[in-house]
């Protein structure tokens, strides 16, 4: 990867701010996880619960609100990791300011979109709350699950905010080291990454090449 330290190491982080934002996305995206982990057990439960004339109580509805909370707190994790669908067979090939001018610009496209969806979120949060909306069966509110929307887009927005900053440097010097944007490894830095992170490449001589 071209200027990083070690020719390979992607998705550097510098500064305060981007560095809270990163600790942010790492416990909403830890949060997810165990979400997806509990529902697995719900699920799993409720199913045999099923099977002895036992139904467990409002499991179907408890996992239906729980996929806003493993739909969304990763997003901006993911944002970070350039693990969202991407189309780089062009971009990935173009010198380097032109790409950076195009990655700042698809950024500032998305945070527009983003800022959108926080704003329509927020206002379906709140007629949830002021309504007083819940589940059918067993009335749990729906309104928390509904905040983590707004939330989970504020943050993926704050995301694509460092990201245009980090692109907008990038179109201004294009051989500096590239930190707080996503980057994408090829399958062969890939693997000199592994290599350097599991100590067999200590000395360096792996991270040695640069594409």
């Amino acid at each position: 990867m071209v200027g990083s330290p070690n020719g390979i190491e992607p998705n550097i982080t510098r500064g305060v701010i981007p560095k809270i934002i990163r600790q942010i996305e790492d416990l909403f995206n830890i949060l997810a996880a165990m979400t997806i982990f509990f529902v697995m057990l719900l699920t799993t439960t409720g199913v045999f619960s099923r099977l002895i004339g036992a139904p467990l109580p409002a499991s179907l509805e408890i996992s239906e609100l729980a996929i806003a909370v493993f739909a969304f707190l990763g997003a901006a994790y993911a944002q970070r990791q350039a693990a969202h669908i991407r189309l780089e067979l062009i971009i990935s090939n173009l010198p380097g300011r032109f790409r950076w001018l195009l990655e700042m610009f698809g950024s500032f496209l998305s945070l527009c979109l983003m800022l959108v969806l926080v704003v329509y979120s927020w206002e379906f949060f709140l007629n949830a709350w002021i309504i007083g909306d819940s589940t059918y069966d067993y009335e749990i509110p729906t309104w928390p699950a509904k905040l983590l929307v707004p939330v989970a887009f504020t943050l993926w927005a704050i995301r694509l905010f460092i990201e245009i900053i980090g692109f907008g440097r990038l179109a201004l010097e294009p051989n500096a080291i590239p930190y707080n944007v996503p980057l994408t490894l090829t399958p062969e830095q890939e693997a000199r990454l592994e290599i350097l992170h599991s100590g067999a490449g200590g000395d360096g001589s792996f991270a040695a090449g640069k594409d």
